[in-house]
């Protein structure tokens, strides 16, 4: 069973249809997304609208993230608390809002918080953050004895995770293996390709590689610049510099 893992696309539809052309270039059996697809990016209603299409697909296998779940339960005293720490996420959560449909928020709604399955003897959980929290980090230097602490109380071999936007792997004491997939859409490290994860599980065992995808992350700048709400430029310089980002 060839498996491929994406996470976190925040609406950059160049990012997402060049790794999909990779992907269908790799013939994979699978397409898992970890969330996050759409919230503070250039095309977010289009975004939504390719995934509500997948999800017709059974070989799509799809989960909330954070931000979806923040879209689909907006409110303003949400966004009040939001602008206090993090505004320009703030403003492009509101400005999402009101461009996404109630069909949209519906499908985003929709979607399971986590999810288990099984191919060839292997178990995996889908997460967002971690077990634990939709928006809890599993980062590079997160130290074994938290990430232990974290799945704890899971009894999948694989727990496949994103929200960080940096791609990561542990293998624990526990004998559980932990892979975050980064990012498509909005990567967090010096690369500013598009990121993401397979798996290939055959009899009970797996190998793991991340890829990086070039696309025209200059067309989607481009297009972020032009959304109208305050802090878009920011966002929009994330990314063509990622390690440069300040929100």
């Amino acid at each position: 069973m060839k498996i491929a893992v994406i996470s976190d696309i925040h609406g950059n539809m160049q990012a997402l249809k060049a790794v999909i052309r990779h992907i269908k270039l790799n013939r994979y059996d699978k397409v898992i997304g970890l969330g996050d697809y759409a919230m503070a990016g250039p095309e977010p209603a289009e975004a939504v609208d390719w995934f509500i299409n997948a999800k017709e697909d059974k070989g799509y296998i799809l989960i909330q993230g954070n931000t979806d779940k923040l879209i689909a339960e907006y409110n303003e005293e949400l966004f009040e608390a939001m602008s206090a720490k993090y505004p320009v996420m703030a403003n492009a959560l509101k400005n999402d809002v009101e461009l996404l449909n109630w069909r949209q928020k519906d499908f985003l709604r929709s979607l399971p918080g986590q999810l288990n399955l099984e191919f060839d003897g292997v178990k995996l959980l889908l997460v967002h953050g971690s077990p634990r929290k939709n928006n809890e980090d599993i980062l590079p230097d997160t130290s074994l004895d938290k990430l232990e602490e974290m799945i704890k109380d899971t009894e999948a071999d694989i727990i496949l995770c994103g929200h960080t936007h940096i791609p990561c792997g542990f293998q624990t004491l526990s004998k559980k293996t932990v892979l975050n997939a980064g990012s498509v859409g909005r990567p967090f490290t010096e690369n500013p390709q598009a990121c993401y994860l397979t798996l290939n599980i055959s009899d009970g065992k797996f190998l793991v590689e991340h890829h990086f995808v070039e696309y025209d992350n200059k067309k989607a700048a481009e297009i972020m610049r032009s959304r109208t709400f305050e802090g878009a430029d920011t966002i929009a310089d994330i990314l063509i510099a990622p390690n440069k980002r300040h929100v």
